[in-house]
């Protein structure tokens, strides 16, 4: 493990070169370009926003910012089940031709898709500050320890898909139906208050259900989060990732063969 992280901080350049290709590219040759880095959450938050405070009313006060703190870290997420289940086989070519650490591939998309969430938190602090509705200095920094568990879980995801998904193809359309499930199994757009109490303890072994709370508990209730839900959400984070390292490390032993 030693060494391969070794390996890895050694191709540290290829990484970053990799992160600034897949900003840059995301939306290479659309009119608005990285806008759509803001717009598209906005968009979704607007439907969303629609159906749960006009349609089915959800009766949770200011409730776009309800579910704009989760919708964020949601789509992140969701990166990983999506367009993180093909990153090895868009790279078939590179894979084919030069060495290096496959590892390197579906890290450097971590770090790209996270940096895109940074860059949406940025629209999150504009409505709370264009709404008034303010933010508590000290629970503003419980931010950088749930955004490390959300990485180290989305991480494992992106192992565990793309390597997957070059010895089985259909995982590519699986992973579109079940983002769209584990988007209502977890309290996305919905609070836990929803929940039924006999439920709640199966519920949570969800990572990203006391994740999103972790935020909501943040940037919308202005208090600290819960700490036995982050315990839990980072201790399972951590088996995904480990899982992940041994899922990948595995069958990358065959990539060139199947691609």
């Amino acid at each position: 493990m030693i060494q391969k992280l070794h390996e890895l901080y050694q191709y540290r350049e290829m990484i970053a070169s990799l992160v600034r290709k897949d900003l840059k590219g995301r939306y290479k040759g659309s009119v608005l370009g990285f806008l759509w880095t803001f717009i598209n959450p906005l968009l979704q938050l607007l439907v969303y926003t629609m159906v749960f405070s006009v349609i089915l009313k959800s009766g949770i006060p200011n409730y776009y910012l309800h579910l704009f703190v989760a919708l964020v870290p949601w789509i992140f997420f969701a990166s990983a089940l999506t367009t993180g289940a093909k990153l090895v086989l868009d790279q078939k070519n590179m894979i084919k031709k030069i060495y290096f650490p496959r590892e390197v591939l579906p890290l450097a998309y971590t770090f790209s898709s996270f940096c895109n969430m940074l860059f949406s938190f940025i629209i999150v602090f504009a409505v709370i500050a264009v709404m008034g509705l303010g933010i508590n200095p000290a629970a503003l920094p419980w931010l950088i320890p749930v955004m490390a568990v959300q990485f180290i879980l989305v991480l494992g995801i992106n192992l565990i898909t793309s390597s997957v998904t070059v010895y089985i193809r259909d995982l590519e359309h699986i992973t579109g139906v079940l983002s769209m499930a584990w988007m209502y199994l977890s309290p996305v757009v919905y609070g836990i208050d929803f929940v039924p109490e006999s439920w709640k303890s199966w519920y949570l072994l969800n990572p990203m259900a006391p994740l999103i709370l972790s935020y909501r508990d943040i940037l919308y209730y202005k208090r600290a989060p819960q700490l036995p839900l982050l315990g839990l959400a980072l201790a399972v984070s951590l088996a995904v990732l480990v899982i992940g390292i041994l899922t990948f490390s595995r069958l990358q032993r065959r990539f060139a063969e199947e691609l």
